[in-house]
């Protein structure tokens, strides 16, 4: 199937700088999530708006799409991550995008504070919580502990979520006798016609406060300040999405708490660049280098190491590093650490290094083949 053109992916124009293109991402990925998506091709729209993004926000990346289209994104240029997550309890697998978190999901803390919270459809269920939980690349790459801090509604101790100030301080509402909704009867020509709605004394909860909590003023919940300590798997892609059942607001009147939605931004590396379960870097070498051949040390996830550059490499060389990535997000092992070689051919040249240029120049002319 023909690939979709990335700009219209995200909904942007060809001019759209790097904030507009991840504002778009970002809501378009609270949008697509599979949690939220219930379409039969959401895991793969996820996966396809991953894509997207990866191209369009990397720079180089961007300017191969935009002069060749998809083709220039293949090869060292681009591949896409992982799509999005959901679960209950821990880490089962990924393809499964429904059996993986059952823990998490998305908003915004900045470094860890609260930006805003949501209601979701239920009258006494608690309010949804979304955060941004920012990680720095090698949190990313082998995982770790996070304790995260975040302004909630927690159920009152004082009244155990009641409102009132004793148990003594509740009473069954007049109105609609405990029920929470009153019947209406209204006689017309066409016959008697019978509606129920919610009691507009009790607001549908069948009871009254007489005296309400002194803690929560009647409201059943307070305000609190959660510290929760996560883990993050080694490997997690960036841009996924996690829900905590249950670490949402507390429900009125002892009803049942939202969850916690976390969005997982992994900081970028100047040097490697994550891809699935893969790292990529790339390195400039000499020119005499490339010809010679010659040890040479690289910066990896696990420290710098040494690469053997042959005799004979050629610009865009691609070296594979065998398990020399991060531990794989799914499955045993580790993944590999793709190198790129870019060889640098001087700009300038003294006397004496023009002389020796020239003077190898006409050598491969005269035997031609030993050194081209």
């Amino acid at each position: 199937m023909e690939k979709r053109d990335y700009y219209e992916i995200l909904g942007i124009t060809k001019s759209a700088d790097k904030a507009e293109i991840k504002k778009a991402f970002r809501k378009l990925a609270k949008l697509k999530h599979p949690d939220r998506n219930k379409s039969e091709n959401a895991d793969q729209e996820f996966k396809e708006l991953q894509e997207a993004y990866e191209i369009l926000s990397d720079e180089n990346k961007r300017k191969a799409y935009d002069q060749y289209g998809h083709a220039g994104t293949q090869g060292f240029g681009g591949n896409a991550g992982y799509g999005g997550f959901n679960g209950q309890s821990g880490f089962e697998g990924y393809s499964d995008l429904g059996d993986i978190f059952s823990q998490f999901f998305g908003q915004d803390f900045g470094g860890f504070g609260f930006s805003g919270s949501q209601q979701r459809a239920s009258n006494t269920r608690g309010a949804d919580i979304e955060a941004v939980l920012r990680i720095d690349f090698e949190e990313a790459v082998f995982g770790k502990y996070k304790t995260i801090s975040y302004k909630l509604k927690n159920k009152c101790q004082n009244c155990d979520g009641l409102g009132a100030e004793s148990p003594k301080d509740v009473k069954t509402c007049d109105t609609c006798k405990g029920s929470g909704r009153v019947t209406n009867i209204q006689r017309t020509f066409l016959g008697t016609i019978q509606t129920a709605s919610v009691c507009p004394t009790c607001s549908g909860s069948g009871r009254i406060i007489t005296k309400a909590c002194r803690k929560c003023s009647g409201d059943g919940r307070v305000d609190s300040e959660e510290n929760f300590k996560i883990k993050i798997p080694p490997g997690i892609p960036d841009g996924v999405t996690l829900r905590f059942t249950g670490r949402g607001n507390a429900g009125k009147k002892g009803g049942t708490a939202g969850d916690l939605y976390l969005t997982i931004e992994v900081e970028p590396d100047k040097e490697l660049e994550r891809r699935g379960d893969d790292i990529y870097s790339t390195i400039n070498i000499d020119v005499h280098t490339a010809v010679l051949g010659k040890e040479i040390e690289i910066r990896s996830v696990r420290g710098d190491m040494t690469l053997e550059i042959p005799s004979g490499t050629q610009p865009g060389k691609i070296f594979r590093l065998s398990g020399k990535a991060g531990p794989k997000f799914r499955g045993k092992g580790n993944g590999d650490h793709y190198v790129q070689v870019n060889v640098k051919v001087p700009e300038k040249l003294n006397r004496t290094q023009r002389k020796l240029w020239e003077e190898l120049a006409d050598n491969a002319t005269k035997q031609k083949g030993i050194f081209g």
